[in-house]
């Protein structure tokens, strides 16, 4: 993983040149950890930010936290690691500005949907006669094509997706509470992540728990998306929706991944509108090829819902990698044309607000003839 990560910072440091950029400034945890291989346990959210400074030339340089540089150290190949504290002359906004104050560029690049306030705030009081630009175009055309080792590891996320499934349908039983299903799902992913895993090198630094708080919505509620596990008790034809897309994920790569399941028995009702979500996904998924575009996906899932006499205000997929939600989104207006190695969580989602819902989901990767799944578990109305 950390020569793949070497190797990417030096095609980005070409891109770089290519497009004129003199100094980017990365902070977000998804960008630093495909290019310098590590990630931190704290983050900005502490008032502790890490930066990966690049310029197109020059060896690149981390600052970060001086308690979390030993671990950094281990984690990354980076050898340029400046280190910061809490209080007095050596504080980050010292670290960096000095930094960058030898040679201070025409512009300075950051992911501006992602940088934090302090930062943009420091930058701007710091250097009021530079502007900031976005360097988000250039990093997310970088990472829509997967390497096969990226992939790779995708498909064991996969895999450990699917025993976090298993394990929320053998979890359903009338009366039983959701926050067992909860507990069920974070242990089987965790005890499968870690068949993946050593304790040597960079992997030792690699947690194999499953954690965040599980979305999974039952009876009625399942009109309401991104709804927690709480102590309530399932009852005979509840629907349960189970959605990992914060939860399946395998060193530092997301995927999407849902099911609905019905505890004994399912409505006639409550069949339909899950068949429909269903068919819509398969839709989408039957359009997707090399060449077409990210909003003829869209679409395709689009029209079974119009047939079916429903509508939907959500998006068919989004792309996904180290970070949630990449480029492109299978999505009206996204015309982007889809390309070998792209991966997607595709879904089909549905919701009567107030009674019920209808949602399925997978995650893909492009082939040179349509697609793969990257993560199992039948495509049907499942009754436990």
């Amino acid at each position: 993983m950390l020569e793949q990560a070497k190797k990417r910072t030096s095609e980005f440091q070409d891109r770089l040149r290519d497009a004129g950029v003199q100094a980017v400034i990365l902070t977000d945890e998804s960008s630093i950890a495909y290019l310098a291989g590590f990630w931190g346990y704290l983050g900005v959210e502490f008032g502790r930010p890490t930066f990966l400074v690049l310029t197109p030339e020059d060896p690149p340089v981390v600052v970060t936290p001086l308690m979390e540089s030993e671990m950094v150290g281990a984690m990354t190949w980076v050898e340029d690691i400046r280190t910061w504290e809490d209080f007095g002359p050596n504080s980050w906004s010292a670290v960096l500005g000095g930094l960058l104050q030898g040679h201070t560029p025409e512009k300075i690049h950051v992911e501006q949907g992602q940088i934090p306030a302090i930062v943009r705030n420091f930058l701007d009081d710091r250097f009021p006669a530079t502007p900031l630009a976005d360097i988000g175009p250039v990093m997310g055309a970088m990472r829509m094509i997967k390497s096969p080792e990226e992939i790779e590891v995708m498909r064991q996320a996969g895999q450990i997706a699917g025993a976090m499934m298993a394990a929320a349908e053998d979890s359903l039983a009338e009366g039983a509470p959701e926050y067992e299903s909860a507990l069920a799902v974070m242990n089987a992913g965790t005890r499968k992540a870690a068949g993946f895993l050593t304790a040597r090198g960079w992997e030792a630094f690699v947690s194999p728990l499953i954690h965040n708080l599980q979305v999974l919505q039952s009876g009625t509620d399942t009109s309401m998306v991104h709804r927690r596990a709480s102590v309530k008790t399932y009852e005979r034809g509840d629907p349960v929706y189970f959605c990992f897309c914060n939860m399946a994920q395998f060193k530092q790569y997301k995927l999407g991944f849902d099911r609905m399941f019905f505890v004994g028995e399912v409505s006639d009702e409550a069949a339909r509108v899950q068949q429909a979500a269903i068919d819509a996904q398969q839709a989408a998924l039957a359009a997707v090829r090399p060449g077409v575009t990210a909003e003829s996906v869209a679409e395709a899932a689009n029209v079974v819902y119009r047939e079916r006499g429903y509508e939907t205000g959500y998006r068919t997929g989004r792309s996904i990698g180290v970070a949630y939600l990449e480029s492109p989104e299978l999505k009206a207006g996204d015309k982007t044309i889809l390309q070998p190695g792209m991966t997607f969580a595709v879904d089909g989602g549905i919701s009567l607000d107030g009674r019920l819902g209808g949602r399925i989901g997978d995650s893909i990767v492009v082939t040179e003839s349509g697609f793969d799944y990257l993560t199992e578990y039948p495509r049907k109305v499942l009754i436990t």
